[in-house]
């Protein structure tokens, strides 16, 4: 077959194999790139049915990886690393060590020798970026204390992996145990790499970051939208080729390095948001690549080999994870769902397996063995969550085993001063979670005078609440000693401000076990979540942020229509007691629905029937009384 026809026979066959396996994933709620690699299986030569051309893939696969390595340069960030410095670095280092030299051991184990085992010890060590993300997205934990710490811990990975590409190529001779040189001849490779990805590395962060944000501010100066597109996918590919031509290094550290200095631009966002359509349709196309180099029948005619490796990702690198969150004195849940966000592998590992696989680190299986793996481990990670949940409830309902565990944290921040004045701790209120939330609420407190506690899962916040002189406990709110500590049965009030779903509900048992008749509010953001909370008692009083957000709105659009305040005050009300419905709707609608009324709401509007509507009582959703009106005169019509 001709070139140009077996190019666009392999993008037409492994998009559409991967647009098939994407969607029955998403189905099945499971993370895309299991769908993207069993098409990538399907499509491949070890199994019957329609072939795609694998040399015409594997390139494809190459400008994935540049496009991918490029936009985890763009989202790099070092003020979410700094943030969490204190345990994502050490912490990343720790299991990254951990993981790597139980790798290296199996590797040996299975005969591959010292240097097939370092490279998969090294790729069972990193994470899958898109599909924390997007559980920690699921979960609503982005921008908990967990969630920060399980990112900056998976950037730590990222940078050690750059590092590992760089540094890999030049030592494969000295692990595949090549040559008779001594040890100074066998080290010049890898000083002579390490100098020029240290050259083209100073040359980007000096040059690069004046040169290149100045190009792409000119470009966007032109207002053609193809154009900052193209400069875009040019500077990203000419500079990782550059990086290859010129320096000898790897297009993913070149493409690395050119996201990190086009996201010096002012028009960094726009940048990668024209380029993320390219981004996704070849990466889909590197995890279908992938896909294709697995042979079914090797995999399963060695499960034993598979569970080993598998048993590495989901519950070495999990427990080292657990265990060394709980040593930096942070509490179980935190330990937990970091755990359960890293046990996993993904993308760069498949980019290691590649390389060690074209340098002749690994042998085939090994390859093979580290695709499955991250094939079960990404499949089973939405089961590792769950899983976390579950011993996190159990672990809670025992506070004697809760208090063992958590006895690392450090037990000065976790009671109050003793020089604090009784009189601050009656009266009061206790504040679970110190976020932007509660920072309002607090501001409001202090403005009348009243007292508070704050409980916080974050060390550097409770330090810097206790130089300021206010009282604060660090922990998880849902500790019962930890309440009892902060005088929970003579507080006034307990306020939950916190984004975590589990979380919040945790802290809400606990309370309410705790202090019945204290009253709560707490911040939700489902109506479900909100009307579930209120149904644990009276004196629950649940806030659905995004439902209060959408009423504020609609009283400020409201009032530029001209509506009276009084008008305006009784439609909020509505909205709230209705849960807003959807436009056009001012009653809410049956949970359950006949057939003739569930054909008569497909039809076309001017094709339905139209209901006559009661009138609405005075005081009520949509309200346009005359009594309502009179509170303020409407301006006159124009």
């Amino acid at each position: 077959m001709e070139s140009h026809a077996a190019l666009i026979e392999t993008i037409a066959i492994g998009l559409s194999a991967a647009f098939i396996g994407g969607f029955a994933a998403r189905r099945l709620r499971l993370p895309p790139i299991v769908g993207y690699l069993v098409a990538g299986i399907l499509v491949g030569p070890y199994t019957p049915g329609l072939v795609a051309d694998t040399g015409v893939a594997q390139e494809l696969a190459e400008l994935g990886i540049i496009l991918l390595m490029f936009g985890v340069g763009i989202e790099f960030s070092i003020p979410d690393l700094l943030s969490v410095r204190r345990i994502a670095i050490p912490g990343a280092i720790g299991q990254s060590a951990v993981a790597t030299v139980l790798g290296t051991l199996l590797g040996i184990a299975l005969g591959w020798g010292l240097g097939g085992g370092i490279v998969l010890g090294l790729a069972i060590s990193v994470a899958s970026t898109v599909v924390l993300l997007r559980a920690l997205e699921d979960r609503a934990e982005l921008d908990t204390q967990q969630g920060r710490i399980a990112i900056g811990w998976l950037i730590v990975e990222d940078l050690f992996t750059v590092i590992v590409l760089v540094l890999l190529p030049s030592i494969a001779p000295i692990l595949r145990g090549e040559g008779g040189a001594g040890p100074v001849d066998a080290l010049l490779p890898l000083v002579s790499a390490v100098a020029k990805a240290a050259a083209f590395a100073i040359l980007m962060l000096i040059v690069g970051t004046r040169v290149v944000p100045r190009i792409l501010d000119a470009v966007a100066r032109e207002r053609s939208r193809e154009l900052f597109t193209l400069s875009v996918l040019a500077i990203a590919i000419g500079i990782a080729f550059s990086a290859s031509a010129v320096f000898g290094v790897s297009f993913a550290l070149g493409a690395f390095f050119a996201g990190v200095v086009l996201a010096e631009s002012d028009v960094s966002h726009h940048a990668a948001a024209n380029a993320l359509p390219l981004r996704d349709a070849f990466a889909v196309l590197f995890f279908v690549s992938v896909g294709m180099l697995v042979d079914p029948g090797y995999v399963a005619a060695n499960p034993v080999a598979v569970l080993a490796v598998t048993g590495l990702v989901v519950f070495a690198k999990s427990a080292a994870a657990l265990v060394i969150v709980s040593l930096f004195g942070y509490p179980i849940r935190t330990g937990l769902t970091v755990a359960a966000a890293l046990a996993q592998v993904g993308e760069f590992s498949f980019i290691l397996a590649t390389l060690g696989l074209s340098l002749r680190l690994i042998p085939e299986e090994a390859f093979q063995l580290v695709v499955a793996a991250a094939l079960v481990s990404i499949t089973l990670n939405p089961v590792s969550f769950r899983i976390a949940d579950l011993i996190d409830a159990r672990i809670r309902a025992r506070p004697r085993l809760l208090a063992r565990l958590e006895r690392g944290a450090p037990t000065a921040l976790a009671r109050l001063p003793s020089h604090a004045p009784p009189e601050q701790l009656r009266g009061h209120a206790v504040v679970c979670g110190y976020g932007r939330v509660s920072r309002m609420v607090i501001a409001a407190l202090e403005r009348r005078g009243f007292r508070y506690v704050v409980v916080s899962s974050d060390k550097r916040q409770v330090e810097d609440l206790r130089a300021r002189g206010i009282p604060a406990l660090f922990g998880d709110a849902a500790n019962p000693e930890l309440l009892h500590e902060a005088r929970l049965d003579q507080a006034r009030v307990a306020i939950v401000a916190m984004s975590n779903p589990h979380a919040v509900r945790l802290i809400v048992d606990q309370i309410r076990d705790q202090a019945p008749r204290i009253p709560l509010v707490v911040r939700t953001h489902s109506r479900s979540e909100a009307v579930a909370l209120r149904a644990r008692g009276p004196v629950v009083q649940s806030v659905y942020a995004e439902g209060e957000l959408a009423v504020q709105m609609a009283r400020f659009s409201l009032r530029r229509f001209g509506v009276s305040s009084a008008e305006v005050e009784a439609i909020a009300q509505g909205l709230r007691s209705s849960g807003g419905g959807e436009p056009g709707v001012t009653r809410s609608v049956p949970a359950r629905r006949s057939w003739f009324e569930r054909v008569r709401a497909r039809l076309p509007l001017s094709a339905r029937p139209r209901p006559v509507e009661p009138e609405p009582p005075a005081g009520t959703l949509f309200d346009t009384s005359e009594r309502a009106a009179d509170a303020e005169p409407r301006p006159p019509a124009a």
